[in-house]
């Protein structure tokens, strides 16, 4: 598994609080960090095309099939990491980029919805993160944090949270075996002490010396 020196990725359950992270990491960047590399933040699914029909798919219009939406997520992290400015490009000329959600995210809830086989065998060209965040928290907290959205996604129900929170930390020790530097953050914390946690690890990477 190739590692992609200074990309970061950023993985929990739905309500872990990772899109409020990368958006204070934003700031934390703008404000005081003018000195350090290129910050580009991500995510998946993408705002290109294949993205914008996996989040109407997420919705259920249309409602498609697991293994369908298995191969659209690897079709539009495709030309997430390897499009020219892709995420591969990015990191070779030295720009640090953090991504809210990547493979993992596929491994788990794919491999909740169509079982292992198909999503491991989609995501294996694409390259490895060189830090790996897992936001873990509790599902019932998330869910609670999830109240205020007026209408929930295919897979943000208790039920399936629980299995996906059991499912990332099933799998992480093999990013580990394969060199990823992988870190677990208690996200039940508030905001603020979260992104203070990120940032201690965050500022470790080799492209801060």
């Amino acid at each position: 598994m190739e590692i992609l020196r200074n990309f970061v990725v950023f993985e929990g359950g739905d309500g872990s609080g990772t899109s409020t992270q990368i958006a204070l990491l934003g700031q934390r960047f703008a404000d005081y960090c003018r000195e350090t590399p290129v910050f580009f933040p991500t995510a998946e699914p993408t705002d290109g095309a294949i993205g914008v029909l996996i989040r109407s798919a997420l919705k259920k219009d249309p409602i498609l099939k697991p293994d369908t939406l298995a191969r659209l997520f690897a079709a539009d992290r495709g030309e997430h990491i390897y499009a020219p400015d892709g995420i591969y490009e990015r990191c070779k000329r030295g720009e640090l980029v953090v991504c809210d959600r990547y493979v993992l995210s596929s491994l788990v809830y794919q491999g909740i919805e169509c079982g292992d086989a198909l999503p491991r065998s989609l995501n294996a060209p694409f390259p490895a993160p060189e830090l790996l965040l897992f936001f873990d928290i509790e599902p019932r907290i998330a869910q609670e944090r999830l109240r205020s959205r007026p209408s929930l996604e295919i897979y943000e129900h208790l039920a399936f949270q629980e299995k996906v929170r059991e499912q990332y930390h099933a799998q992480l020790g093999s990013f580990r075996s394969a060199g990823v530097r992988v870190e677990i953050i208690d996200a039940s914390h508030r905001m603020e002490k979260v992104a203070e946690e990120v940032w201690s690890h965050l500022s470790k990477m080799p492209i801060f010396e």
